[in-house]
């Protein structure tokens, strides 16, 4: 009988130490799989504070394409949201802050359909950069925003274009912002001029802009938004304009500008027609009117320049073929 306790209670001793192991084991590789897991995120900061994915990481996106998990496309647009209006770089000789601007234009260069700098922006905003050879973080810091704007502007009309007055037709006063402007600075080339008014005519049928058309569906004579501000000018005119605001810098009057051309039209989309002030162009990029050239002004041949949100070049539909990638 003793024999047979004896038997019983190390048979007992044995099933609970058997237990006791199976559940450390158990611990000790949920704690060794959290630490790969760890590892694999790779998650580490570089020197300007942005945080990066290790290379296993970035080796092996999902089937969706993502190059980052879900989970740091949250932290990516916290950053964002700070360097909306934080982030600090130069342009036309001035010292600049954010780029909470442009964020339309940003949005349609990557391919967003958010209209904020969300989780969802972070993701598309990381496969953008990876295709330009940017550290896929989905944060739009300094090097992303450099290389952004050097995209934005390689898409323009090129420099030193100049178009003759013979070479251009005279644009309806009917057309102008100012019922009042000189026939002399209604100029414009003639090709540029019937893209425009193919854009306008598109516009007013978008119901959802609540333009007023007239009856030959262009632009009634009591609507603002989309009118002309300004076409051609001359070299000498634009020499008169830069002695007048001498303040303006090359990002606001160039020396030579694509206006020279006869193909740049200055469009009203809001705010004060013309003024870089960011407050003026922060008014102006979040109108209905902007924001559908931004998206639709392509198709008709025009391109932005991102710096001021008035000023459209038309570089013909074949240059617009460029993919967003």
């Amino acid at each position: 009988m003793k024999s047979q306790r004896f038997a019983q209670v190390s048979l007992l001793i044995l099933i609970v130490g058997g237990v006791v192991f199976a559940a450390a084991a158990s611990s000790k590789r949920t704690r060794a799989q959290d630490k790969s897991r760890d590892q694999s995120v790779g998650e580490n900061v570089t020197a300007n504070g942005v945080r990066k994915m290790s290379d296993a990481a970035k080796a092996a996106p999902g089937a969706d394409g993502r190059v980052i998990p879900p989970t740091l496309f949250e932290e990516a647009a916290t950053q964002n949201a700070q360097l909306q209006t934080s982030l600090e770089w130069n342009f036309g000789s001035k010292t600049q802050r954010g780029w909470n601007i442009y964020l339309p234009l940003v949005a349609n260069l990557i391919g967003s359909d958010a209209t904020d700098a969300g989780s969802s922006f972070a993701e598309r905003l990381s496969v953008w950069q990876k295709g330009h050879g940017v550290e896929p973080t989905g944060v739009l810091e300094s090097g992303t925003w450099s290389r952004m704007v050097s995209t934005f502007q390689s898409r323009r009309l090129s420099s030193g274009t100049y178009t003759t007055p013979g070479q251009l037709i005279t644009i309806p006063i009917s057309d102008c912002y100012d019922p009042t402007r000189a026939e002399e600075l209604r100029k414009a080339e003639p090709e540029t001029f019937a893209a425009y008014k193919r854009m306008v005519a598109a516009a007013i049928a978008d119901r959802s802009l609540g333009l007023r058309g007239a009856a030959d569906g262009q632009l009634a004579s009591g609507e603002q938004f989309l009118k002309i501000i300004s076409a051609f000018r001359s070299r000498e005119y634009q020499d008169q304009l830069r002695r007048q605001s001498p303040n303006s810098g090359r990002a606001g009057l160039a020396i030579n500008s694509p206006h020279m051309s006869g193909r740049a039209l200055d469009l009203y989309v809001g705010g004060e027609p013309v003024n870089t002030k960011d407050e003026n162009r922060a008014v102006q990029t979040a109108t209905p009117v902007y924001r559908w050239l931004v998206a639709n002004a392509g198709r008709f041949g025009f391109r932005p320049y991102f710096y001021e949100p008035w000023h459209w070049e038309y570089v013909g539909v074949r240059g617009d073929q460029e993919s967003n990638k």
